[in-house]
């Protein structure tokens, strides 16, 4: 069977939705495409690099603001897309908290780009973007009225720092 770095991430994502994180494999993802586990490496170098496919798979799956004039409904939407990304799949969260610990830079860039269109400067929109991307992952398990009130008293406090810096 010919298969692409495609289909590989597509039934990644399916083992993760059936079994979740701690049982995908290289190994269990070969024996269900019907390969060698050595032939999964020529798509990916390690399971790492795999994780990393399946994340950013999943979060390029997620929705995704359409034009808005106020970056605090971008942002707010952003937040929002990540967050439903996150709970799409079986341990969606975890594996993108994994992928993106010390790197969240893919995952703050639209709403660092946001929250300057907004009138931050750099380390604001820096820092707010940061905090924003660890608030989500961090509150992906709390109730819908939960998670929207602490983002809103996040954005508020965004909006607060924009304000002051207008003044």
């Amino acid at each position: 069977m010919g298969y692409h770095r495609s289909e590989v991430v597509e039934r990644a994502i399916g083992v993760l939705d059936e079994t979740g994180l701690e049982a995908l494999s290289m190994r269990r993802l070969a024996a269900d495409l019907g390969v060698q586990a050595g032939a999964l490496y020529h798509h990916f170098d390690n399971k790492a690099a795999l994780l990393a496919a399946v994340a950013d798979e999943i979060l390029r799956r997620g929705r995704r603001p359409a034009e808005i004039v106020a970056w605090d409904a971008e942002v707010h939407l952003l937040c929002v897309g990540l967050r439903d990304a996150m709970r799409r799949h079986r341990d969606g969260a975890a594996l993108i908290a994994q992928v993106h610990r010390s790197d969240s830079a893919a995952l703050e860039r639209p709403m660092r780009s946001a929250l300057e269109r907004g009138g931050a400067d750099q380390r604001l929109a820096r820092v707010g973007a940061r905090s924003l991307v660890r608030f989500v992952l961090s509150h992906e398990s709390d109730d819908d009225a939960d998670f929207a009130l602490g983002l809103g008293i996040v954005l508020d406090g965004l909006a607060a720092r924009l304000e002051s810096l207008e003044s």
